[in-house]
């Protein structure tokens, strides 16, 4: 009789930690390993809405998160986080501890480092992902603690504990494998499209951004005679967007919406270029597509990890960055317009950003679970 691998996974409060996490998941399925899984985070956090959308069993914990520098409003929060702390910890050495699992996979976010802790004093293998070029304040705790660390990027080793460095992988961060079947014939249909210039996808995330809305308001004008949008800007903002000015006889180029779900794949493989933020599952899916991209990073985040994403990506040819605070319309449309204007530069981009895409992520990390398990050939009743 097969054995049934128990994994439990926990990471979350944002997509950058919960997709790499469900697209593993995904992975371990395709092979037909016989699992059960535990998931563990935040009632608050997106996990608990993936999961309950996926079937997937949940338990949520207390925790806090350590601000390094508060300010005086976010001062109380730190210390009555301080207090959450412990609680998170024996809430998750409880669930631990029933659960038993096999190994358990953290993908980041300080929801995790409870669990890392509870793994470690019941004596089970963790496996730590890394989503950022920038190793994060939890995942530096938790690489002391783990038994494998995968990076998404080589250059993420220097971040870690030196005494951490030989557990560490580089496999890649996984993508949503739905994102690289796109159609772009779909997405022109979709928003009725035009073949006659470039089209460019501007995303700020599901909430949209206003540093980026209001960068692309300004720079319509100029920008429409050479190009096409598809803006992405946010529920909150779709009103605004609508309404700014636009030449009348360029108008029906400009296509904002509030939200992009399902057709995010078709959009990614129609557009020309793509405008965007450089958080950790960003960057990784321009590259997993090979998708020429400006960057405007989030300025400032823990460890200033969005801007060192787009460096990364512009110093390797695979986009150009605005690294800077406070960008203005005219380094924007700088940065952008040669773009538009030579489709070989656009090419030239996208290889070098597929050069840095891993289309195997998922699959190497399912390696690094099953390895650190100890899996038996019995529990691999498939194919990869």
């Amino acid at each position: 009789m097969s054995r049934t691998l128990r994994l439990l996974i926990t990471g979350g409060g944002t997509g950058g930690h919960t997709y790499p996490a469900l697209t593993t998941l995904s992975a371990v399925q395709r092979r037909q390993v016989p699992h059960d899984v535990l998931w563990v985070g935040t009632a608050n956090g997106l996990e608990a809405r993936i999961t309950a959308e996926h079937g997937i069993p949940f338990k949520a914990i207390t925790t806090g998160k350590l601000r390094r520098r508060p300010n005086l409003k976010e001062l109380g929060t730190n210390i009555a986080d301080v207090f959450r702390i412990p609680i998170g910890v024996l809430q998750a050495v409880g669930h631990a501890a029933r659960y038993l699992p096999d190994v358990v996979l953290s993908t980041g976010g300080y929801v995790a480092v409870p669990i890392g802790v509870a793994a470690k004093l019941i004596r089970r293998p963790l496996v730590m992902h890394e989503q950022t070029t920038v190793v994060g304040l939890a995942n530096r705790i938790l690489a002391r603690l783990a038994t494998r660390i995968a990076l998404s990027h080589e250059s993420s080793l220097d971040y870690l504990p030196a005494s951490a460095r030989g557990k560490a992988v580089v496999t890649g961060n996984p993508i949503r494998p739905e994102l690289l079947q796109g159609n772009r014939a779909a997405a022109y249909d979709l928003f009725g499209l035009t073949f006659e210039v470039p089209l460019i996808y501007v995303t700020g995330g599901a909430q949209g951004s206003k540093q980026i809305n209001t960068l692309i308001a300004e720079v319509l004008p100029r920008l429409l005679p050479h190009a096409q949008i598809v803006h992405q800007c946010g529920p909150a903002w779709i009103d605004q967007m609508r309404a700014v000015p636009l030449p009348q006889d360029l108008a029906d180029r400009y296509h904002p919406v509030p939200y992009v779900g399902s057709e995010l794949a078709d959009l990614f493989a129609a557009a020309d270029v793509v405008i965007s933020r450089s958080g950790a599952g960003t960057v990784s899916e321009l590259t997993a597509i090979g998708k020429p991209s400006v960057l405007i990073p989030l300025i400032p985040t823990g460890g200033d990890e969005q801007r060192k994403n787009a460096g990364y990506l512009a110093s390797s040819g695979a986009a150009r960055a605005l690294l800077e605070p406070g960008p203005t319309a005219e380094q924007l449309l700088a940065e952008l317009m040669p773009l538009l204007a030579d489709p070989g530069l656009r090419a030239s981009m996208g290889q070098a950003a597929a050069k840095l895409g891993r289309l195997d992520a998922a699959d190497a990390l399912c390696d690094l679970l099953l390895e650190a398990a100890q899996v038996s050939s019995s529990w691999v009743g498939g194919s990869r």
